[in-house]
């Protein structure tokens, strides 16, 4: 009879100890873990380590000249205000620059060939009837110096006549980033498809974007704890 009461105990207290580690102990290990969050966050890739700054004869229709330098910047390049292209930036906008656009540090830009100026002027003209998009902008340049400067990425998406469907990430450092898809065995495909289905760009870009927002947060909180034990 001892030694079943002994065995009860024994299972009660180990349930106990059980208990005890559910309750408490693991969700101290959880907290110390996310609490160490900067020392473990995994950052998006670099696909481009420093591309050039936005040349200062590139500027929007007011004459403002736009910078990529401490900005977090989606950059996309249109040859014209075809339907699909606008379809495409619509895509941007929604799943993507609406649901961050209160983030002083981001940006989109859209590099535009200099003869569209006027049908762009009035194609923003009809949409700031509606939309609030303050951190969106256009800039014009000729197609041949699109072109190059489009060659300076240095990414196997195509552009054809100024226009790609692509848009990029690139950090305040200039780097460009984002993940690599592997196409085949040979090839991968940088950057991001606009005119994919919406919840793909939303699971792709938009979580992308939120990461490279995420690392200036975590390194300005950082910064600040360091200055303030100093």
């Amino acid at each position: 009879m001892t030694a079943i009461f002994y065995i009860c105990m024994k299972q009660f207290q180990m349930k106990k100890a059980g208990l005890f580690i559910a309750l408490f102990v693991i969700p101290i290990v959880v907290y110390l873990f996310f609490s160490s969050g900067v020392n473990v966050f995994v950052k998006l890739p670099v696909v481009n380590e420093q591309i050039p700054e936005i040349p200062n004869h590139w500027q929007t229709s007011d004459g403002q000249h736009i910078r990529l330098n401490d900005k977090v910047t989606i950059l996309g390049f249109i040859g014209d205000l075809s339907f699909e292209n606008q379809s495409n930036m619509t895509n941007v906008s929604q799943e993507v620059y609406q649901k961050n656009k209160r983030y002083l540090d981001l940006q989109v830009v859209y590099v535009v060939p200099e003869e569209r100026k006027n049908e762009v002027e009035e194609y923003v003209e009809k949409l700031s009837r509606t939309t609030e998009m303050p951190s969106w902008n256009y800039i014009f340049a000729q197609p041949e110096e699109i072109q190059e400067y489009y060659q300076k990425l240095q990414v196997d998406v195509p552009m054809v006549d100024a226009n790609t469907p692509y848009v990029f990430i690139v950090d305040k450092d200039f780097k460009l980033r984002g993940r690599k898809k592997k196409l085949d065995n040979q090839r991968y495909q940088d950057g991001y498809l606009s005119s994919e289905p919406i919840e793909i760009l939303h699971n792709e870009m938009e979580d992308d974007l939120k990461v490279v927002l995420a690392e200036y947060r975590l390194a300005t909180k950082k910064n600040y704890k360091t200055q303030e034990s100093e």
